[in-house]
């Protein structure tokens, strides 16, 4: 295999994972061996939870035959970059992602269908979906499942150079910067490349090149899909982050067998927060045309071999959780308040944005709030559940030295205007290297008034300030700050 550098699915370079003589033998002869079993037909629903777990989430795909996936579930990336991010999607993949339904559309019996196509300049299009919810995270104390159902693009040979089908999911904190993987995390849970009967895990983390991801080719496994091939059939494929367990655990499966796995004690403490303690992942499908991984494995792709119109069809994804504390709650519920350009706080938006934080002027305001973003919930009637409020910021100080950022946090319990509690954390000291950072509650309380009861009609505000500083600083905003209130 070549040694040349080659890219990510995001922005930074990236080789495929080290593939032995002896493993593609292996996988040549599961082909020819794998030569039955059909293209397999929808479930038509997700399965019922195993014991002990319950469902988060799940999209069956049941819209009518030419329909775009639900637009409350899903949002659609087009074009060749998401803005401001990297070009060719970071990965050097050729395709055009669009929102048409002659490359993504329900099928009308139960599955979803990413197909690539060429025109007669040979120009390709392709799609690629996320869902909006960006909050997937294994409870504390339990683990996370999240699993689908999928027919690779049924195509091999010469005829397959150049297809890139995944399964996978990106760290909240990378929509809207677009330039911090590969350390908020990345679980590819189903890749596949030139249509070859394997499935790829891989993990990314950690800082690029090098790190303890090994970036850029991240740390993976591969190997054949069980019974009929991955192009033939359906299989599932299930990734679970395990927090029962010390040390935690991430796994991978395929049709229920277990194929690559790491575990926390391999990871330093920066490294393994930066990719855990932050509001959780977000999911998406794809089909990429050439780039980086199916080059490495079959030269420059795609070629003129390549045969267009093979999709990729899904069945069903879900999301499970089992055990811990509790989960995130979802949309619609009033726990976990995302912060908001233009004051609310809230169910988290579609996609990041910004505000500014004021400078402090070169002044102490420690503990006062001095020109602060304020975000306010109101009319949230939930009991108090005996625990402490908790806290994500996405900041960032670009180059300035000794900037400073505070939160506190205030609740009226029933929306009289009273402030009945009222909570100033620590402020916390960015550092002077451009790119975001995160502010949580660890950096732990400086001061609290009053105390915890029900909201029956409450209000919570949230204050964001410069404590310290002479210059301002950036906030994170739709899905990329939160506070956690402790009300079930």
């Amino acid at each position: 295999m070549s040694t040349s550098r080659i890219a990510s699915r995001h922005h930074t370079l990236r080789r495929a994972p080290a593939v032995s003589l002896l493993a593609v033998l292996a996988v040549v002869l599961a082909g020819i061996a794998a030569f039955g079993g059909g293209a397999g037909t929808a479930r038509g629903d997700v399965p019922p939870p195993a014991p002990g777990w319950t469902q988060q989430w799940s999209d069956d795909f049941n819209g009518a035959n030419g329909s775009l996936p639900s637009s409350a579930d899903w949002q659609i990336d087009t074009g060749h970059s998401y803005p401001g991010g990297p070009a060719n999607w970071g990965t050097g993949e050729v395709q055009n992602y669009t929102a048409s339904p002659d490359n993504i559309s329900q099928d009308g019996n139960g599955h979803l269908r990413i197909t690539p196509l060429r025109d007669g300049a040979g120009n390709w299009t392709s799609a690629r979906i996320e869902t909006r919810r960006a909050d997937f995270k294994a409870p504390a104390g339990g683990a996370l499942r999240i699993e689908g159902r999928i027919r690779m693009p049924n195509v091999t040979g010469d005829a397959a150079l150049g297809y890139w089908p995944a399964f996978w999911a990106l760290g909240s904190p990378y929509r809207g910067d677009y330039w911090n993987w590969p350390s908020i995390g990345e679980f590819d849970i189903m890749e596949n490349v030139n249509g070859i009967n394997s499935v790829w895990g891989v993990l990314h983390c950690g800082v690029n090149p090098g790190g303890p991801c090994n970036e850029t080719s991240g740390l993976g496994a591969s190997r054949v899909c069980p019974g009929a091939s991955c192009q033939s059939a359906f299989h599932t494929y299930r990734f679970e982050w395990d927090r029962s367990v010390s040390p935690n655990e991430l796994r991978w499966y395929v049709d229920g067998q277990l194929y690559h796995s790491l575990d926390q004690s391999r990871f330093d403490a920066t490294t393994w927060a930066n990719m855990t303690d932050h509001a959780g992942y977000f999911i998406l499908l794809n089909v990429a045309i050439g780039g980086a991984f199916p080059d490495a494995l079959g030269g420059s792709t795609p070629t003129a071999a390549t045969v267009p119109g093979h999709a990729m069809l899904v069945d069903y994804v879900a999301v499970w959780t089992r055990g811990g504390g509790g989960t995130t709650p979802p949309p619609g519920g009033s726990s976990q308040l995302y912060l908001h350009s233009g004051g609310a706080a809230g169910d988290a938006a579609g996609s990041g944005s910004t505000v500014s934080l004021a400078s402090a002027d070169g002044a102490n305001h420690d503990g006062s709030p001095h020109s602060p973003q304020v975000f306010t919930a109101s009319g949230i009637t939930r009991a108090y559940n005996g625990g402490s409020t908790e806290f994500d910021l996405f900041l960032d100080a670009g180059s300035v030295v000794a900037n400073g950022q505070q939160i506190r946090v205030s609740y009226d319990r029933t929306g009289d205007g009273t402030w009945d509690r009222t909570e100033t954390y620590h402020y916390f000291a960015t550092d002077p290297v451009p790119g975001y950072e995160h502010y949580t509650q660890a950096r732990g309380l400086k001061s609290a008034t009053g105390s915890h009861g029900d909201l029956a009609g409450g209000r919570v505000r949230i204050e964001v300030w410069s404590a310290i500083g002479n210059a301002p600083s950036t906030l994170g905003t739709g899905n990329q700050s939160y506070v956690r209130i402790p009300f079930g």
